[in-house]
């Protein structure tokens, strides 16, 4: 089926936030709404300014993708154009949960933050910077530096690890760390394509590469958790899945509300077997999917780590196997086994991702909930179905246990 196309309408303010106009919606060449880059190029071809995109203010659509979507955007001083409507817009009004980058001259200050970053390294941009994505997760921007790119990804607080986990991770198969600051990561270029379009080989070793990154880890739990990274272990997990589903039961089917409620009164139950299975807990990347993936032939390289926490490494397996076509689930998923059996001999990990599925569902319900616990109101639309869209998906698995 195909998506809604988007048109983008622009709320124009000054570097200080002084409001200079709206401009007339725009055809955008993309339907995401965090996707920015064909948003800052639409408004150049159409009405020949440059602007830098801040934060959603409202969408047409209950929620993404498609159709009219309204930003604030940054402008270059007094602008004059016949298209710009001096008309007001409205309140502009402030939120305490409103990331830095979401706020007039915050860019600005990313943007020189990373300049700074780059000459520390003898490095320097040879080009404007260009906006990739922003939304209440991420800001995003590729900076030309000669021949190559770096790239400055910002994030929300919630999200800070990212930095310190890859430095940490230094010298595997992850993008390398130019400079970081809390939620400011500058990172060098990766080569090669993004691979969404993994060959059965690569998809193997993918999988080997994951484990490979994890093993090391087992030992150096705490390590993990001092850097940030969330705790999806038996106990905190048991909690956050109650707690999701007592916060979201209003948006639910009472029958996936009786389903949920058996699935969680046995959640301790369901730890102990999958303990028994013989896999400790260790890193989870969190984003697992060949798309985070970027490289040719047989180097590899794991992008975007923002997700990482702390529990059953084969939280990962479900995300990765739902963009898998069917031909090769099998023989990846047999793969994906191996490796942890000749890790701990005796181990089940087959048995482990069967009882982890409704869990892994679960826990992508909850993490939505902490990411609207923790967003303006304005950015509700990204996640607004999302804990909901998760614990039916969980009740599904729950039934499809029992068959």
């Amino acid at each position: 089926m195909p998506l809604t196309p988007r048109t983008a309408r622009l709320v124009l303010v000054s570097a200080t936030g002084t409001y200079i106009g709206k401009l007339p919606p725009v055809a955008v060449a993309t339907p995401w709404w965090q996707d920015i880059a064909p948003v800052v190029g639409a408004a150049r071809e159409a009405y020949g300014i440059d602007v830098v995109v801040l934060r959603l203010l409202a969408g047409e659509r209950r929620q993404p993708p498609g159709g009219e979507v309204t930003y604030l955007a940054q402008a270059a001083g007094g602008l004059e154009s016949k298209w710009l409507s001096r008309e007001p817009w409205g309140e502009l009004e402030e939120q305490p949960l409103r990331q830095p980058y979401a706020r007039p001259g915050g860019p600005d200050a990313d943007i020189a933050w990373a300049r700074t970053a780059l000459e520390r390294r003898g490095m320097r941009m040879t080009a404007p910077p260009e906006q990739i994505r922003t939304w209440n997760l991420s800001s995003v921007w590729r900076l030309p530096v000669g021949n190559q790119f770096a790239w400055l990804k910002v994030v929300p607080p919630f999200m800070v690890r990212e930095g310190r986990l890859l430095t940490e991770l230094a010298g595997t198969p992850v993008p390398k760390v130019l400079g970081h600051d809390g939620g400011r990561c500058l990172l060098a270029e990766v080569p090669g394509t993004d691979l969404y379009d993994a060959t059965p080989t690569q998809l193997i070793d993918m999988v080997t590469l994951l484990v490979r990154l994890q093993l090391p880890w087992i030992e150096r739990l705490e390590s993990l958790l001092a850097l940030g990274l969330p705790d999806w272990r038996a106990a905190v997990l048991t909690h956050d899945i109650a707690e999701v589903l007592r916060r979201t039961t209003p948006e639910l089917a009472n029958d996936d509300v009786r389903v949920l409620a058996g699935f969680v009164a046995e959640l301790q139950e369901r730890f102990r077997a999958i303990a028994n299975c013989g896999i400790p807990d260790t890193l989870v990347h969190g984003d697992f999917h060949p798309g985070n993936f970027r490289g040719e032939g047989k180097t590899l390289t794991l992008l975007d780590w923002g997700d990482s926490g702390v529990g059953h490494p084969l939280l990962d397996q479900s995300a990765f196997l739902e963009r898998v076509s069917e031909p090769h689930t099998d023989a990846v998923r047999a793969h994906w086994g191996q490796q942890w059996r000749t890790a701990f001999p005796g181990s089940d990990p087959n048995r482990a991702a069967e009882l982890l599925a409704p869990i892994g569902a679960a826990r992508r319900a909850a993490i939505y909930r902490r990411f609207l616990d923790h967003i303006e109101p304005a950015e509700y639309p990204y996640h607004r179905t999302d804990p909901a869209d998760w614990l039916q998906q969980t009740a599904a698995i729950l039934r499809a246990e029992s068959r």
